[in-house]
């Protein structure tokens, strides 16, 4: 498959001049804007060159919760008890905005997860737990929501810190839907229902009727980009409908995760019934994934690692769910409100510095408009201000690591060998920090690197169309197919392309829309199962029938 506009300028030659002129001018407006408004920022390091910025922030007053939580050892919860890894080991987490250290934390491994799945176990089988009604399980659940409202800023704080987030989304978006969560899930318990079947096979009377019963023991593993909502996403129906937890937060960013177990206990959830175990993946995240004894085991991640899982899990059998990797289409066609899609396309894959697993890293445009979009889209880059999560003003932070920078960084110089031709951005920030420039690429080809791979950054192909079936051919091109978006006034056209599109979310004239009632998750390589919603609740329970004659 080829596109055909890509050979083409898509207008006169002097208007792609003109973009590409305009995108050198504005990334010296986006280095001028991305430099911290700080006191002690007006310095020789406030330059103007190309590709560099201030990442010197202002000293920040951090929470007093946040200090004393940061400087005390970071444990495992493990039966109700913080405990160090058996191997006494500790492993270091940092700050995204400077690269320095944030916290040590116990570097749990096989051992742990043995532990960790034996308290699980127990707590399942024996105690308060079993025993407690669907009703009692809302009433913690529904309290464990309320801890986390009332602790937000501090939430907020740790989340920024260890993941490098705007404190600004954080605050406002990552605490609040996780709280949500929580209390979305908290009115399911009393509602896991059975139903009576009628049986029609024999002249013998039977009463016949279907339970739905917690699957048992259930592994979580987790990713870096929203930890804490991750969390709460995977930890809220499990425990709804009365399963117990092994949660393995990602390495980078365990933090808001550890705070999480302490209000769980302050909450009242019986010991045992969720453990924490922080530490590596092919370690602590393996041993969970294979573990005998684990009944379900539910992971977020990249693709690679969701197919080590699900082969990981075939010795026991148990039942798998798979949130993974994204190559998300964000079309546009001629007759959109430019004036929200324009924004919108931008927000759909620079929001979070593109590190969302539904980020519009494929921009397909109407040749018609396409000039009008990729100048838009570029003119966008010029609103953000870049630096450290934790002052007030940034709106878009670093990359979670520098093996994640390392990452983007060869994903563009992969685009610019192959022939891409870059409007704006397509630099690392400065040396301090893992910050990296909104990048736009044309001229790409279907077979490129940076078409065909998820990229987990700020970095969009924008790729001209001419007709409604070109552009799908286009966008179902991929091995995933996790979400899409469709910009245009045509009522019926935007549902005819939901219609066609493989992807396990569609959005209308809107991007990022999410809601604990709205299953997400995805077809082709983009996982199994559905996470939110009633069909979360599939995910952790078994259907058993029970037949009686009468």
């Amino acid at each position: 498959m080829s596109f055909p506009f890509l050979k083409m300028r898509c207008g006169a030659t002097g208007a792609w001049l003109k973009i590409r002129r305009w995108g050198k001018v504005e990334q010296e407006h986006l280095t001028a804007a991305m430099s911290i408004e700080a006191s002690d920022a007006h310095d020789a390091r406030n330059d103007k060159k190309e590709g560099t910025m201030a990442t010197t922030a202002a000293p920040v007053q951090l929470h007093r919760s946040v200090q004393e939580f940061l400087s005390q050892p970071k444990k495992l919860l493990i039966g109700g008890q913080w405990v160090d890894a058996q191997s006494a080991k500790t492993f270091e987490t940092y700050n995204p905005a400077t690269g320095e250290v944030l916290a040590r934390v116990a570097q749990g491994d096989r051992h742990d997860i043995n532990q960790a799945v034996a308290a699980a176990r127990k707590a399942f089988e024996s105690g308060r737990w079993p025993d407690m009604s669907p009703a009692e399980r809302g009433r913690l659940l529904w309290k464990l929501a309320d801890l986390i409202e009332q602790h937000r800023e501090e939430l907020a704080e740790l989340e920024t810190l260890d993941n490098g987030k705007p404190l600004i989304f954080s605050r406002a978006g990552d605490i609040p839907s996780a709280a949500n969560a929580f209390r979305y899930m908290a009115g399911w318990a009393t509602k896991v229902e059975g139903t009576t079947i009628p049986i029609s096979s024999s002249r013998a009377k039977y009463f016949a009727y279907t339970l739905r019963e917690p699957v048992g023991v259930v592994g979580q593993i987790i990713p870096w980009n929203f930890p804490l909502v991750m969390a709460a996403w995977k930890l809220a129906p499990a425990l709804a409908v009365g399963c117990t937890c092994v949660l393995k937060p990602a390495e980078q960013t365990p933090v808001t995760a550890l705070r999480l177990g302490e209000l769980i206990q302050e909450a009242g959830f019986p010991d045992g019934v969720v453990n924490i175990v922080t530490g590596f993946g092919e370690t602590a995240g393996a041993a969970l994934a294979s573990h005998p004894d684990v009944d379900k085991i539910a992971f977020t991640g990249s693709t690679e690692v969701g197919k080590l899982i699900a082969q990981a899990a075939t010795g026991n059998l148990k039942k798998v769910s798979l949130e993974l990797g994204g190559k998300s289409p964000n079309v546009i066609f001629a007759d959109a409100d430019l004036n929200s899609a324009i924004p919108g396309s931008a927000n759909a894959i620079f929001f979070n510095l593109g590190q969302v697993c539904t980020a519009g890293s494929r921009l397909f445009v109407h040749k018609s408009v396409f000039d009008q979009v990729v100048d838009g889209v570029a003119g966008e880059t010029r609103k953000f201000k870049i630096g450290p999560g934790m002052i007030e003003s940034t709106n878009l932070g670093p990359l979670v690591s520098e093996e994640q920078l390392s990452r983007v960084c060869g994903f563009l110089d992969s685009g610019n060998k192959e022939g891409a031709t870059t409007i704006v951005g397509g630099h690392r920030i400065g040396d301090a920090g893992y910050f990296v420039e909104p990048t736009i690429l044309v001229d790409v080809k279907p077979h490129m690197k940076v078409v065909r791979e998820e990229i987990f950054g700020p970095v969009v192909t924008a790729i001209p169309f001419t007709e409604p079936e070109e552009v799908v051919a286009f966008a179902n091109d991929t091995v995933y197919g996790l979400a899409s978006a469709v910009w245009t006034r045509d009522i019926s056209k935007a549902h005819r392309m939901a219609a066609k599109l493989r992807a396990g979310t569609v959005w209308i004239n809107c991007y990022n829309v999410f809601d604990p009632a709205l299953p997400f998750g995805g077809y082709k390589q983009s996982g199994w199962g559905r996470e939110n919603g009633r069909a979360a609740l599939d995910l952790y329970t078994e259907n058993k029938s029970v037949c009686a004659q009468i």
